[in-house]
């Protein structure tokens, strides 16, 4: 009868090329069964597979040097939100599986008009991860696009984009008829539909103020399929809308563009914050 071989016995280095092969949560676990199991989960080897490919990159590009005497810690501190390029763009990995988020700055935005200061103002926002925001002060046209190559995301993901917004209470003129939303790669274009304010308060309007749209917005309805958006309530003071979502395959790079367009309403609009644009793995 063949007896069975501890763990215990293998060589640290095999143990460790083993965790690699699982994921940051199960190496995680792995560390509490035994001091030497520790020694293999914790090492660098094992870890060095859950960093990004081009973590040495994304460490030169931090606004803030990171210090870390382990490749473990320095995966840790990359799973909390790091400012990069002057900070107009965060990266956070997601800690049980190691998968890339970014945020884009509304500076890294296309925005129309963004420089006219009768249009669009930029200002400091206390909530805000970053040092300024874009709001609307008034304009008969949205369009914010944003762009990414796709080499810096995680390949062979799911990923949703969502524009960080948030909507004063003297906003006017913003649901009308919805926006279009539009992810762009390649020969393949994914669009929808998307209101800029909560649903009851779109509903509302929609029914006493205009109205005389509903035709419109019917029609705009049964051309995308249907599935209008809403903004959706964070945790960190500012709603999200989902422009939509996307496979980032194990290609090419490529640019994968998102855009946010209002301007078949032709009225005038106001009252809306833009953050920025976050693309981050949907399970």
């Amino acid at each position: 009868m063949e007896e069975l071989v501890s763990f215990d016995v293998l060589p640290e280095d095999c143990v460790s090329a083993i965790c690699s092969l699982t994921s940051p949560q199960d190496a995680c676990r792995i560390s509490l069964v035994s001091s030497s199991f520790r020694s293999a989960a914790d090492s660098d080897m094992a870890w060095d597979r859950f960093l990004p490919f081009d973590w040495e990159d994304i460490m030169k590009r931090a606004v803030i040097p990171l210090k870390f005497s382990s490749k473990k810690e320095m995966f840790l501190q990359l799973c909390h939100p790091i400012l990069l390029d002057g900070g107009k763009q965060i990266i956070a990995l997601e800690k049980s599986t190691g998968l890339k988020s970014y945020t884009l700055s509304a500076r890294e935005l296309t925005i129309l008009h963004s420089n006219e200061s009768n249009n669009w103002c930029w200002k400091p926002k206390p909530e805000s991860r970053f040092a300024e925001v874009a709001e609307l002060k008034t304009s008969n046209r949205i369009e914010i696009e944003a762009k990414i190559k796709s080499q810096m995301l995680s390949p062979n993901t799911k990923y949703g984009a969502y524009l960080i917004i948030q909507t004063s209470e003297n906003s006017f003129g913003l649901d009308s008829i919805p926006s279009e939303v539009t992810i762009v790669i390649a020969d393949n274009v994914i669009e929808n539909t998307a209101y800029l304010s909560p649903k009851c308060e779109t509903k509302q309007q929609i029914e006493s103020l205009f109205y005389a749209n509903r035709a419109r917005m019917m029609k705009m309805r049964v051309e995308n399929g249907g599935d209008d958006r809403f903004p959706m309530a964070r945790s960190d003071g500012w709603a999200e809308i989902e422009i939509g979502e996307f496979f980032n395959g194990n290609e090419i790079d490529q640019d994968i563009r998102m855009s946010l367009r209002e301007t078949k309403g032709h009225q005038l609009k106001g009252g809306l914050t833009v953050e920025g644009i976050e693309i981050r793995p949907k399970n």
